[in-house]
C-alpha cells in the first residue's frame, strides 16, 4: 500500500508561508512528479511527507492512518536524495544492506534482499566494489537499492539526477521509470526539469510559490493548461504568448501557441528570421513577426531557412490557447 493524502497542509518559517495550504491525493502505485521553478516549495512538500520537516498545520495520511506526528522511521517511506550519501569505506553490498543491518535482520535475510535489489538495478557485478570505483549513475543506483531493500510503501525522490551529466540523466530517467513498472510502488519525484516530469509521471503536480497550480496527466497539462503559469512551464520549447490586437481577435487578453503548432511556408503571419538552429531532426527558428513580435517555431530538421529570410507562418487554429486578463484559461 502507498496511498498518501494531504489535507490543508501548511508550512511556515516564522512569518514566511512556504506552503500556504495544499490538498492532494496520491493513489497507491502512482508515479507523481512535483515540478516547478526553484523556490516553489516542491522539496519542502516532499520533506513534509517524509517527516523531515514538521507541518505548521494540516494533516498527512499514509494508507488511511494519520502520520502527521509520526517520526520519519515510522512512516514506511524511503527517500533518495540528490546527494548519494553513500559510505565510502563500505562495499556496495554493505551500503545497500546498511538499513537492514540497523533493523536487526539476519545476515542471510540481508544477503537475500540485497541480491534481489542488485538484480533489479543491474548492480550484481559491482557488489564488492566501493563507491569510489563506481560512476555517478551506478552510485545513484546504489542509493536507490538501499531504499528498495526497506520495501517501503512509497519512494520519495528529491531531484536525484541533478548531479549527473545530460546523457546519464536520460539513462537514469528511463531506469527509474522501468523500476516503477517492476515494483508497482508509489513514487513521488521532485524536479525542476519539466522534461523529466513529462516523460516519467502518471500525474504531475505543478507548484508555484507553495501553491498547486494544476494537477493532471502530462498530456492533460500539455493540451489544456489552466493558466499562463502552467502553459509557460509545461512544454519545450516554451509556449509563445501574444497580447494586443491578435489576442483581441480571438476574444482573449492573451493567446498562446506552442512552437510545434506553427506551420512554416504559408499563412497570415509574416516575419524575418532572427535565428535558425538546425539540430538534425528538428529546426528551432526565432522569427520577428510583423505586428506581433518574437515567435519561436519548431519545424522539421530539413528546413532550409536562415538568418534574414522572410517567411510566412500559419498557427494551427485548433491549438491556440486563450487566457483572460487574470491569466486563467478561457475554455
Amino acid at each position: 500500500m502507498g496511498q498518501i493524502t494531504l489535507k490543508a497542509v501548511r508550512k511556515s518559517f516564522g512569518e514566511v508561508h512556504v506552503i500556504p495550504g495544499v490538498d492532494l491525493e496520491i493513489a497507491d502505485g502512482e508515479f507523481v512528479v512535483f515540478v516547478g521553478p526553484s523556490g516553489c516549495g516542491k522539496s519542502t512538500l516532499l520533506r513534509l511527507i517524509a517527516g523531515l520537516e514538521d507541518t505548521s498545520a494540516g494533516q498527512i495520511m499514509i494508507d488511511g492512518k494519520d502520520a502527521t506526528a509520526l517520526p520519519p522511521a515510522r512512516r514506511g517511506l524511503a527517500m533518495v536524495f540528490q546527494s548519494y550519501a553513500l559510505y565510502p569505506h563500505m562495499t556496495v553490498r554493505k551500503n545497500i544492506a546498511f538499513p537492514l543491518k540497523m533493523a536487526g535482520l539476519s545476515e542471510a535475510e540481508q544477503a537475500k534482499k540485497v541480491d534481489a535489489a542488485a538484480a533489479v538495478l543491474n548492480l550484481t557485478a559491482y557488489l564488492d566494489r566501493r563507491p569510489g570505483q563506481l560512476s555517478g549513475g551506478q552510485r545513484q543506483r546504489v542509493a536507490i537499492g538501499r531504499a528498495i531493500v526497506r520495501e517501503p510503501s512509497a519512494f520519495l525522490f528529491d531531484e536525484p539526477l541533478s548531479n549527473l551529466d545530460a546523457a546519464l540523466r536520460v539513462t537514469m530517467r528511463q531506469e527509474i521509470s522501468e523500476l516503477h513498472q517492476t515494483l508497482k510502488t508509489t513514487m513521488i519525484y521532485v524536479t525542476h526539469d519539466q522534461v523529466e516530469a513529462m516523460t516519467m509521471a502518471d500525474k504531475i503536480v505543478v507548484l508555484n510559490a507553495g501553491r498547486i497550480e494544476q494537477v493532471g496527466s502530462p498530456l492533460d497539462l500539455y493540451r489544456a493548461p489552466d493558466n499562463l503559469f502552467v502553459a509557460g512551464f509545461i512544454g519545450s520549447p516554451k509556449m509563445n504568448f501574444i497580447e494586443g490586437a491578435e489576442a483581441a481577435r480571438h476574444k482573449a487578453h492573451t493567446i498562446g501557441i506552442r512552437p510545434e503548432h506553427i506551420g512554416v511556408g504559408s499563412g497570415n503571419w509574416e516575419g524575418t528570421v532572427l535565428l535558425s538552429e538546425h539540430l538534425g531532426s528538428d529546426s528551432f527558428i526565432k522569427v520577428d513577426v510583423d505586428g506581433i513580435g518574437i515567435i519561436n517555431v519548431r519545424a522539421g530538421g530539413e528546413l532550409g531557412i536562415h538568418h534574414g529570410n522572410r517567411i510566412r507562418l500559419a498557427p494551427d487554429a485548433d491549438k491556440i490557447h486563450r487566457f483572460d486578463q487574470a491569466g486563467k484559461a478561457i475554455r
